[in-house]
């Protein structure tokens, strides 16, 4: 059987596996599920093709493109007999899955490397999971597809981002924090607050419950039709409502899911996709939806 029958075989199967109600596993020896997008290189990325495009500002230029990771940014290793993605940071990227879904629960097991890049080596270790992505690779930053950020930053996991103009409306409360960066003003997520984030800007999770430096965290995501429920190691951190396609006006319910690469080496597994039809029990008493 050739590569490309082994790669649209595996995708029917995952299709089929939806549509059954069962957990798809989304992580093979061959990545199979997903396919890969590598953004702009900084100047410091060393060993690549003569002519490649690099630059100090890696958020415009040319970038690698699709399916040409030729720095292995996203690859498997194998650990107690279990594959592993190893995501090695150098250059920013997504690893995007080839299928959209909606109404499901993202289960995945999250631990940072050692290893930090240009252009964040003075910054916190970060990556993220986007989902609802839609449109074109690398319609943001020249790297990622419009969507919404579960955060994925050191002492930071959980966090909410609307990327590329997406909307979605958290609970709000308490002081708004000045950061340097592209968001000027940080909110924070308040399960008891009555008041509601405009749509934009970046959302602080309500707690950090991050594991220590090199253990394993477990992240989930849950998602009923434009509502979203972000966990961390077992605690509700954050809740993302009313999550709204721009460019529609409509509601976002469904899209891709692109695990990101930003300049720190890190490690996913056990990343599984199983179709729901409401918000678990435990969600459903803890969380007031809007």
């Amino acid at each position: 059987m050739n590569q490309k029958l082994l790669i649209y075989s595996a995708l029917i199967l995952s299709l089929n596996s939806f549509a059954q109600k069962k957990a798809i596993k989304l992580f093979d020896t061959n990545l199979s599920h997903f396919e890969k997008w590598n953004g702009v290189p900084h100047e410091t990325v060393k060993n690549l093709p003569e002519g490649t495009y690099q630059s100090t500002n890696v958020h415009n230029g040319t970038p690698l493109g699709l399916n040409n990771d030729i720095k292995n940014v996203f690859t498997i290793i194998t650990e107690n007999n279990q594959p592993v993605l190893k995501i090695t940071g150098e250059i920013y990227g997504g690893l995007t899955t080839k299928a959209s879904f909606e109404n499901y629960h993202l289960s995945v097991m999250f631990k940072w490397g050692d290893k930090k890049w240009e252009p964040r080596l003075n910054a916190k270790r970060d990556s993220g999971i986007l989902y609802h992505c839609y449109g074109e690779h690398g319609r943001f930053w020249k790297t990622w597809k419009t969507s919404l950020e579960y955060q994925v930053q050191e002492s930071d996991i959980g966090d909410f981002i609307p990327i590329s103009g997406n909307t979605a409306t958290p609970n709000v409360g308490g002081p708004k924090v000045e950061i340097r960066g592209d968001f000027s003003k940080i909110k924070k997520f308040d399960p008891k607050s009555n008041i509601y984030s405009d749509g934009s800007g970046y959302i602080q999770a309500s707690m950090e419950p991050d594991a220590p430096h090199g253990q394993w965290n477990h992240l989930e995501i849950y998602v009923i039709g434009n509502d979203a429920v972000h966990i961390v190691n077992g605690h509700i951190v954050m809740v993302v409502e009313n999550a709204i396609n721009p460019e529609t006006g409509k509601p976002l319910t469904s899209g891709q899911i692109q695990i990101q690469s930003e300049a720190a080496e890190c490690y996913y597994k056990d990343l599984t996709i199983t179709p729901i039809k409401k918000f678990p029990k435990n969600i459903r008493k803890n969380v007031k939806f809007k």
